[in-house]
């Protein structure tokens, strides 16, 4: 464990049980963000790939136009 870490539940210590309970809710939500976001962009990357290819073939074959900010 950080030593960060340790100061934070050393805080942490001093907090009701309700307060406590709110941070840790807090904290395992977030981790179970970050989570899913490692999961959903592991498992895009062979899309993402395929994506990048299509493109890189358009430009090749001259399938595509340059674009300003004032085309959009």
């Amino acid at each position: 464990m950080t030593t960060l870490l340790e100061q934070a539940i050393d805080e942490l210590r001093k907090c009701s049980p309700a307060e406590q309970n709110t941070i840790a809710a807090l904290i395992l939500e977030e981790i179970a963000d970050d989570r899913r976001w490692e999961d959903a962009f592991e498992t895009s990357q062979p899309a993402l790939r395929q994506l990048a290819e299509k493109v890189r073939a358009k430009i090749r074959s001259g399938k595509t136009r340059e674009m300003r900010i004032d085309d959009l």
